[in-house]
Protein backbone atom coordinates (compact mmCIF):
# COMPACT_ATOMS: atom_id res chain seq x y z
CA UNK A 1 0.00 0.00 0.00
CA UNK A 2 1.50 3.31 -1.07
CA UNK A 3 1.53 6.50 1.21
CA UNK A 4 -0.89 9.69 0.11
CA UNK A 5 -0.05 12.97 1.89
CA UNK A 6 -3.08 15.42 1.04
CA UNK A 7 -2.04 19.03 1.28
CA UNK A 8 -5.08 21.51 2.42
CA UNK A 9 -5.72 24.43 3.50
CA UNK A 10 -9.41 25.22 3.72
CA UNK A 11 -12.91 23.55 3.75
CA UNK A 12 -11.25 19.96 2.11
CA UNK A 13 -13.98 19.22 -0.03
CA UNK A 14 -11.51 17.20 -2.91
CA UNK A 15 -9.99 15.92 0.01
CA UNK A 16 -13.62 14.72 0.77
CA UNK A 17 -13.92 13.34 -2.48
CA UNK A 18 -10.61 11.84 -2.18
CA UNK A 19 -11.23 10.08 1.41
CA UNK A 20 -15.47 8.90 -0.16
CA UNK A 21 -13.54 7.77 -3.48
CA UNK A 22 -10.89 5.95 -1.49
CA UNK A 23 -14.18 4.44 0.49
CA UNK A 24 -16.23 3.04 -2.49
CA UNK A 25 -13.69 2.42 -5.10
CA UNK A 26 -10.43 2.51 -3.69
CA UNK A 27 -7.41 4.90 -4.94
CA UNK A 28 -5.23 2.35 -7.16
CA UNK A 29 -2.98 0.27 -4.15
CA UNK A 30 -2.36 4.12 -1.80
CA UNK A 31 -3.76 5.23 0.88
CA UNK A 32 -4.53 8.59 2.20
CA UNK A 33 -1.83 8.33 6.02
CA UNK A 34 -1.68 12.02 6.24
CA UNK A 35 -3.20 15.11 5.83
CA UNK A 36 -1.52 18.65 5.88
CA UNK A 37 -2.91 21.70 6.75
CA UNK A 38 -1.07 25.52 5.91
CA UNK A 39 -3.65 27.07 8.43
CA UNK A 40 -4.69 25.95 11.83
CA UNK A 41 -8.14 26.51 11.52
CA UNK A 42 -8.57 24.85 7.98
CA UNK A 43 -11.73 22.50 8.42
CA UNK A 44 -9.87 19.85 6.24
CA UNK A 45 -8.43 18.66 9.64
CA UNK A 46 -11.39 18.04 11.05
CA UNK A 47 -12.59 15.82 7.76
CA UNK A 48 -9.81 14.13 8.03
CA UNK A 49 -9.74 13.40 11.62
CA UNK A 50 -13.02 12.63 11.42
CA UNK A 51 -12.27 9.80 9.27
CA UNK A 52 -8.93 8.39 11.26
CA UNK A 53 -5.95 10.07 8.99
CA UNK A 54 -3.35 11.49 10.48
CA UNK A 55 -2.87 15.65 10.58
CA UNK A 56 -0.14 17.83 10.77
CA UNK A 57 -0.04 21.19 10.54
CA UNK A 58 2.69 23.68 8.82
CA UNK A 59 1.86 27.30 9.36
CA UNK A 60 2.92 29.49 6.63
CA UNK A 61 2.86 31.95 9.45
CA UNK A 62 5.53 30.77 11.56
CA UNK A 63 8.58 30.61 8.66
CA UNK A 64 9.85 33.91 7.72
CA UNK A 65 9.92 32.89 4.07
CA UNK A 66 9.58 30.29 1.40
CA UNK A 67 12.34 28.60 1.66
CA UNK A 68 11.76 28.61 5.04
CA UNK A 69 8.52 27.07 4.58
CA UNK A 70 9.60 24.88 2.13
CA UNK A 71 12.11 23.09 3.58
CA UNK A 72 9.58 22.43 6.25
CA UNK A 73 7.24 20.91 4.09
CA UNK A 74 10.46 18.67 2.36
CA UNK A 75 11.25 17.64 5.88
CA UNK A 76 7.12 16.25 6.83
CA UNK A 77 6.91 14.76 3.60
CA UNK A 78 9.66 12.92 3.78
CA UNK A 79 8.95 12.09 7.11
CA UNK A 80 5.46 10.41 6.26
CA UNK A 81 7.67 8.64 3.60
CA UNK A 82 4.83 9.99 0.46
CA UNK A 83 4.28 8.31 -2.51
CA UNK A 84 2.60 10.79 -3.51
CA UNK A 85 1.69 14.22 -2.77
CA UNK A 86 -1.87 15.59 -3.67
CA UNK A 87 -2.59 19.79 -3.60
CA UNK A 88 -6.17 19.43 -2.42
CA UNK A 89 -7.04 23.15 -2.22
CA UNK A 90 -3.17 23.85 -0.88
CA UNK A 91 -3.13 27.90 -1.31
CA UNK A 92 0.77 28.00 -0.49
CA UNK A 93 3.40 28.34 -2.85
CA UNK A 94 6.48 26.06 -2.62
CA UNK A 95 10.02 25.86 -4.28
CA UNK A 96 12.28 23.41 -5.60
CA UNK A 97 13.48 22.21 -2.53
CA UNK A 98 10.03 20.13 -2.66
CA UNK A 99 9.18 20.05 -6.06
CA UNK A 100 12.75 18.78 -7.03
CA UNK A 101 12.73 16.38 -4.13
CA UNK A 102 9.30 14.94 -5.28
CA UNK A 103 9.61 15.41 -9.07
CA UNK A 104 6.68 13.81 -10.25
CA UNK A 105 4.89 12.63 -7.23
CA UNK A 106 2.87 15.66 -6.75
CA UNK A 107 -0.28 16.47 -8.38
CA UNK A 108 -2.91 19.77 -7.89
CA UNK A 109 -6.22 19.96 -9.05
CA UNK A 110 -7.25 23.49 -10.75
CA UNK A 111 -10.14 25.04 -11.59
CA UNK A 112 -10.57 25.75 -15.15
CA UNK A 113 -8.69 24.28 -18.48
CA UNK A 114 -5.50 25.28 -18.40
CA UNK A 115 -3.65 27.23 -20.21
CA UNK A 116 -6.73 29.33 -19.21
CA UNK A 117 -7.42 31.19 -16.13
CA UNK A 118 -3.98 29.68 -14.52
CA UNK A 119 -1.33 30.75 -12.62
CA UNK A 120 -0.30 33.58 -10.38
CA UNK A 121 -3.80 35.28 -8.44
CA UNK A 122 -5.69 32.84 -10.44
CA UNK A 123 -7.49 30.32 -7.16
CA UNK A 124 -10.60 29.83 -5.96
CA UNK A 125 -13.36 32.06 -6.70
CA UNK A 126 -11.45 34.10 -8.94
CA UNK A 127 -11.10 31.49 -11.20
CA UNK A 128 -14.99 31.82 -11.93
CA UNK A 129 -14.81 35.03 -11.65
CA UNK A 130 -12.67 35.80 -14.54
CA UNK A 131 -14.39 33.05 -16.17
CA UNK A 132 -17.76 34.75 -16.48
CA UNK A 133 -15.82 38.06 -17.40
CA UNK A 134 -14.55 36.69 -20.48
CA UNK A 135 -17.38 34.94 -21.47
CA UNK A 136 -16.28 31.50 -22.32
CA UNK A 137 -19.31 28.93 -22.61
CA UNK A 138 -16.94 25.94 -21.49
CA UNK A 139 -14.77 25.74 -18.40
CA UNK A 140 -13.64 23.13 -16.27
CA UNK A 141 -10.59 21.83 -14.38
CA UNK A 142 -7.33 20.37 -14.63
CA UNK A 143 -5.20 17.85 -12.64
CA UNK A 144 -1.51 18.38 -13.23
CA UNK A 145 1.91 17.77 -11.77
CA UNK A 146 3.32 19.87 -9.75
CA UNK A 147 6.43 21.98 -10.44
CA UNK A 148 8.00 25.57 -9.36
CA UNK A 149 5.95 27.63 -11.27
CA UNK A 150 2.17 27.69 -10.34
CA UNK A 151 0.12 26.05 -12.82
CA UNK A 152 2.72 25.05 -15.33
CA UNK A 153 3.47 21.52 -14.72
CA UNK A 154 2.39 19.05 -17.07
CA UNK A 155 -1.33 18.24 -17.35
CA UNK A 156 -2.79 14.18 -16.41
CA UNK A 157 -5.96 15.03 -16.90
CA UNK A 158 -8.70 17.75 -18.00
CA UNK A 159 -12.84 17.72 -18.38
CA UNK A 160 -14.81 20.01 -19.66
CA UNK A 161 -17.89 21.49 -17.92
CA UNK A 162 -20.60 23.54 -19.14
CA UNK A 163 -21.05 27.55 -18.05
CA UNK A 164 -24.81 28.49 -18.36
CA UNK A 165 -26.97 31.66 -18.72
CA UNK A 166 -27.46 33.32 -15.01
CA UNK A 167 -24.34 31.64 -13.49
CA UNK A 168 -22.80 33.48 -10.71
CA UNK A 169 -19.68 32.85 -9.74
CA UNK A 170 -20.71 30.73 -6.54
CA UNK A 171 -22.86 28.39 -9.08
CA UNK A 172 -20.20 27.57 -11.46
CA UNK A 173 -17.86 26.66 -9.02
CA UNK A 174 -20.07 23.97 -7.48
CA UNK A 175 -20.89 22.90 -10.84
CA UNK A 176 -17.17 22.41 -11.65
CA UNK A 177 -16.00 20.72 -7.77
CA UNK A 178 -19.18 18.41 -9.06
CA UNK A 179 -18.82 17.79 -12.21
CA UNK A 180 -15.17 17.84 -12.73
CA UNK A 181 -12.73 18.43 -9.68
CA UNK A 182 -14.39 15.78 -7.80
CA UNK A 183 -14.25 13.20 -10.77
CA UNK A 184 -10.47 13.80 -12.06
CA UNK A 185 -8.22 14.18 -8.65
CA UNK A 186 -9.37 10.73 -7.66
CA UNK A 187 -9.12 9.41 -11.12
CA UNK A 188 -5.53 10.34 -11.73
CA UNK A 189 -4.29 9.24 -8.18
CA UNK A 190 -5.64 5.59 -9.08
CA UNK A 191 -3.93 6.77 -12.57
CA UNK A 192 -0.44 7.12 -10.95
CA UNK A 193 -0.79 4.72 -8.13
CA UNK A 194 -1.90 1.98 -10.17
CA UNK A 195 1.79 2.18 -12.39
CA UNK A 196 3.50 2.32 -8.79
CA UNK A 197 1.93 -0.53 -7.34
CA UNK A 198 3.15 -2.50 -10.74
CA UNK A 199 -0.42 -3.62 -11.46
CA UNK A 200 -2.01 -2.80 -14.07
CA UNK A 201 -0.08 -0.59 -17.43
CA UNK A 202 -2.19 -0.59 -20.00
CA UNK A 203 -4.32 2.46 -19.92
CA UNK A 204 -6.84 4.58 -22.70
CA UNK A 205 -7.80 7.86 -21.17
CA UNK A 206 -9.37 10.46 -23.15
CA UNK A 207 -7.93 13.99 -23.39
CA UNK A 208 -4.99 14.07 -25.63
CA UNK A 209 -3.44 11.47 -23.69
CA UNK A 210 -2.17 8.83 -26.13
CA UNK A 211 -2.33 4.89 -25.96
CA UNK A 212 0.78 2.40 -25.44
CA UNK A 213 0.39 1.78 -29.54
CA UNK A 214 1.30 5.74 -30.39
CA UNK A 215 3.77 5.58 -27.75
CA UNK A 216 5.61 2.35 -29.11
CA UNK A 217 8.11 4.66 -31.08
CA UNK A 218 9.87 6.17 -27.48
CA UNK A 219 11.24 2.89 -26.57
CA UNK A 220 13.85 3.95 -24.54
CA UNK A 221 12.03 6.10 -22.07
CA UNK A 222 9.16 3.68 -22.07
CA UNK A 223 11.51 0.96 -21.53
CA UNK A 224 12.77 3.39 -18.41
CA UNK A 225 10.03 4.28 -16.69
CA UNK A 226 7.25 1.27 -17.57
CA UNK A 227 8.40 -0.49 -14.64
CA UNK A 228 7.56 2.53 -12.48
CA UNK A 229 5.04 4.36 -14.12
CA UNK A 230 1.35 3.39 -15.90
CA UNK A 231 1.85 4.13 -20.02
CA UNK A 232 -0.65 7.50 -19.71
CA UNK A 233 1.81 9.09 -17.21
CA UNK A 234 4.56 8.15 -19.41
CA UNK A 235 3.38 10.24 -22.38
CA UNK A 236 3.16 13.20 -20.05
CA UNK A 237 6.86 12.84 -18.86
CA UNK A 238 7.79 12.01 -22.61
CA UNK A 239 6.34 15.11 -23.42
CA UNK A 240 7.87 17.24 -21.11
CA UNK A 241 11.21 15.61 -21.75
CA UNK A 242 11.23 16.23 -25.03
CA UNK A 243 9.45 19.96 -24.89
CA UNK A 244 13.05 21.25 -23.31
Amino acid sequence: MKNIVVLVSGGGTNLQALIDAEKSEGLGGGKITCVIASKPDAYALTRAADNGIKTRVLARRDYADVAAYSKAMADALKEEQADLVIYAGFMTILDEQVCDAFKYKMINVHPALIPSFCGKGYYGLHVHEEALKKGVKVTGATVHFVTAECDAGPIILQKAVEVRNGDTPEILQKRVMEQAEWKILPRAARLFLRGKDNRKRRHNYSGGIMNEEKFSGKAEIYDKYRPTYPTALINVLYNEITRR
